[in-house]
């Protein structure tokens, strides 16, 4: 078997694993966003019809999941495991939420790059051949982020300018070794193509020692400079050997920490540089520097990227997820705000029909 390592913290999958079902479930404020159009399934009512916040994000990566199995023509039994994680507490909205899958289930923690690491293990195991399809997903919820991490709704506090508003949302993928499915891919749009996850660049853990907790950007920033940078070297690429790199949600603020950094290394990445917290909301939704959440970057990937990927208007695109990895426990004794990130190569791709040796 030849060697999958490339660089210092690259894999290069030698037969890379096929996205053959995608499905994205977003809450009303998202739905007003610029990408509305893209997204699978709307639910308004934030509760979801539940009885707590936790419980409307375990609704919605019930639902994202199953939508994407369903999509792709498959069935539960189908699937060897799921790959999940969430932002909250023990991961409760993955751990209940996808609990009647009855699907052997890795649970992961990321922060808000949890759906980087979710497709870049599951993408290990099916190139591995340790499973044929792997589910791989995350969400996050405004209310039950807010409880968690900051302050309870009803506290009504300023948020200031470098403040990110987190996505209420869910987005899932189906990964497999092949195109087997009894329905194509289709999305929206009915693109007869196919995606492949053709590597993975695994982030480290960056501090710069920002301790702000509602500045995410600035905390996540050079986590993501660092693994951007990884990936160019490790693969022998410059930027423009990629149609779009794509950052999950460093808003406004992290933008330009991020541009600045990689400058600073010798990348402009300006001109092909898109971040999902800056894209998904519109100026006037009154979500400061932009949007957050393990949600931002899934539901933007699956409602929108794939798409893009899908139709061949992007050949190549560095997708990279950024976490704050903000722990209630750790803020309050003082420490520091670190950061992480994921970097996952996609790739446009004729459909195969073929199982893949």
């Amino acid at each position: 078997m030849a060697k999958k390592e490339i660089g210092k913290q690259s894999v290069e999958f030698d037969c890379p694993p096929l996205i053959v079902g995608a499905a994205s479930v977003v809450g009303e404020k998202e739905a007003q966003g610029p990408y509305g159009k893209y997204f699978d399934h709307v639910i308004k009512d934030p509760m979801a019809g539940q009885d707590t916040w936790e419980e409307a994000e375990e609704r919605f990566q019930q639902m994202a999941a199953e939508m994407a199995i369903e999509k792709c023509g498959l069935e539960k039994k189908d699937i060897r495991y799921v790959v999940a994680g969430d932002l909250l507490g023990q991961l409760i909205a993955s751990s209940f939420g996808l609990m009647n899958l009855d699907i052997p289930i890795f649970g992961v923690y990321g922060a808000c790059s949890t759906m980087g690491e979710s497709l870049a293990i599951g993408s290990m195991l099916v190139d591995g051949g340790f499973a044929d399809r792997v589910v791989a997903l995350t969400s996050s919820h405004f209310a039950s982020a807010e409880k968690q991490f900051r302050f309870p709704l009803g506290y009504g506090n300023q948020r200031p300018k470098a403040a990110t508003w987190t996505v209420t949302g869910s987005g899932a993928v189906v990964l497999s070794s092949q195109f087997d499915t009894k329905k194509k891919f289709s999305g929206k749009t009915n693109v007869q193509k196919i995606v492949q996850v053709r590597g993975v660049t695994t982030g480290k853990i960056v501090d710069y020692g920002v301790k702000d907790s509602m500045n995410m950007g600035a905390c996540m920033a050079p986590a993501a400079a660092d693994v951007i940078a990884a990936n160019l070297e490790d693969f022998q690429r410059k930027p423009a050997d990629y149609d779009q790199i794509i950052t999950g949600d460093l808003g406004q603020v992290g933008r330009q920490i991020l541009l600045d950094i990689l400058e600073a290394k010798g990348y402009d990445i300006a001109s092909r540089y898109m971040d999902c917290g800056i894209e998904i909301y519109r100026d006037d939704q009154n979500v400061q520097s932009g949007g957050s959440g393990c949600g931002c970057s899934a539901v933007m990937l699956t409602g929108y990227i794939l798409q893009k990927l899908q139709k061949q208007e992007w050949k190549r695109v560095l997708f990279v997820p950024t976490g704050a990895l903000l722990s209630p426990v750790s803020f309050n004794e003082g420490k520091s705000v670190p950061g992480i990130a994921h970097g996952v190569i996609l790739e446009s791709a004729e459909e195969k029909s073929e199982k893949r040796s």
